[in-house]
């Protein structure tokens, strides 16, 4: 017999593994599965633990949030227990964060929080509690595929799908992972969390840097990574020194604010350069990009990747959380590939993720994505051109 996570098996008899932020998300996830009659244990993670962050609104995973997850499993009357991840999060998030800050890079780094401590680390522990899944309150579904095995996709709350940041969860880890609020809009998920009873029903959301207590993270570069926060220059396109900066960590690309050089038309960052210091602005027309190499590029689509992109494999792709996904085709093999934008898009930062759905918009299902490396302006081939007409007509 299956049931609403598409577990074999009655669900008094099934063990699953919440994992509890101390949010509304993952209160109302837990809540839920209790409701169903699942054998539910919620566990916290304790990433960090800076005073100035340990009650501030918009924090997650430290100090009051581990208080309001204990009080949630409480009611609940579900095993509760916290666990010291601090270590490991500043190893694979935060110094990884400060490196890309380094680098000339804007960062994302609740995708590497997903992928290398909750996804990974927290996974393998569930396991050995003996869960037969790991449910978590991200805004993204999972629908079992006919072979098996499961697809990732968008959840049918656009304003809320959290697909952007989950594109590299491994097809191990998605047979694992359930998503129970997938199909339903945050107020519903409020609304529940009322009905419930939890304290955290009308709890602020999560902030996307949670453990930068100022909301500065400036602050952090300057005490990991002092050589991002080093002067260097502004040029134009021609490598004329038009200014002076404080560090290029205080920029990425597409900012047009706080460059502090008077002009006669708006000037924007086009670039960064990390070896020599050097913050490249232009025109705002100097943004716009159409070629990508991605690294690090995760694969969760039928197959094999190689195979299923071919001569060239059409697609769309987002490029940053809040855009939406445009017309793509994904070109290469053996571990290197390249993305090239139909339309172009502006403010493309290496650093970023270019994630992979098989649609525009709706329930679109998450191919996989990677990292940004660099990006360049070309105008797009003839192979595109009938992808792109197909799509306006």
């Amino acid at each position: 017999m299956r049931n609403s996570l598409d577990l074999e098996g009655r669900p008094q008899d099934t063990r699953v593994v919440v994992a509890m932020s101390g949010g509304v998300d993952s209160s109302t996830t837990a809540a839920l599965l209790k409701a169903e009659g699942y054998d539910v244990v919620g566990i916290t993670l304790q990433l960090y633990d800076h005073g100035a962050a340990t009650h501030r609104k918009g924090a997650c995973c430290a100090g009051q949030d581990i208080h309001d997850a204990r009080d949630v499993a409480a009611k609940l009357g579900i095993p509760h227990y916290v666990l010291d991840y601090e270590d490991r999060f500043r190893e694979s998030v935060i110094d990884n964060f400060a490196d890309s800050y380094a680098l000339g890079e804007t960062p994302v780094p609740c995708i590497e929080c997903n992928r290398s401590v909750k996804f990974r680390d927290l996974l393998k522990t569930a396991r050995e509690l003996g869960a037969v899944a790991l449910a978590t309150g991200h805004y993204v579904a999972s629908r079992g595929l006919a072979d098996g095995s499961r697809a990732l996709v968008c959840a049918a709350d656009s304003e809320r799908d959290q697909s952007y940041f989950l594109f590299a969860t491994t097809r191990e880890q998605l047979d694992y992972l359930r998503f129970p609020l997938g199909d339903m809009t945050k107020p519903e998920t409020r609304e529940l969390a009322r009905r419930f009873g939890l304290n955290v029903a009308d709890k602020h959301d999560s902030q996307d840097i949670c453990f930068v207590p100022t909301g500065r993270y400036t602050d952090i570069i300057t005490r990991l990574r002092p050589n991002a926060m080093e002067p260097g220059d502004i040029v134009d396109l021609d490598g004329r020194v038009i200014g002076q900066h404080h560090g290029i960590a205080n920029f990425t690309v597409g900012q047009r604010r706080g460059l502090g050089i008077a002009s006669g038309s708006p000037l924007y960052v086009v670039r960064l350069e990390a070896a020599t210091r050097r913050v490249v602005v232009g025109p705002r027309d100097a943004l716009k990009m159409h070629r990508i190499v991605l690294r690090d590029v995760n694969w969760i689509g039928n197959g094999d990747i190689d195979r299923a992109i071919g001569g060239g494999l059409e697609m769309f792709v987002r490029v940053r959380s809040t855009r939406a996904p445009q017309p793509a085709w994904l070109r290469g093999g053996n571990g290197h590939y390249e993305v090239e934008l139909v339309a172009g898009e502006e403010g493309v930062s290496p650093g970023q993720a270019c994630v992979f759905y098989d649609a525009p918009s709706g329930q679109a299902r998450v191919l996989g994505g990677g990292f940004i490396q660099s990006a360049a302006a070309k105008v797009a081939s003839d192979a595109a051109r009938p992808f792109a007409e197909a799509l306006r007509g």
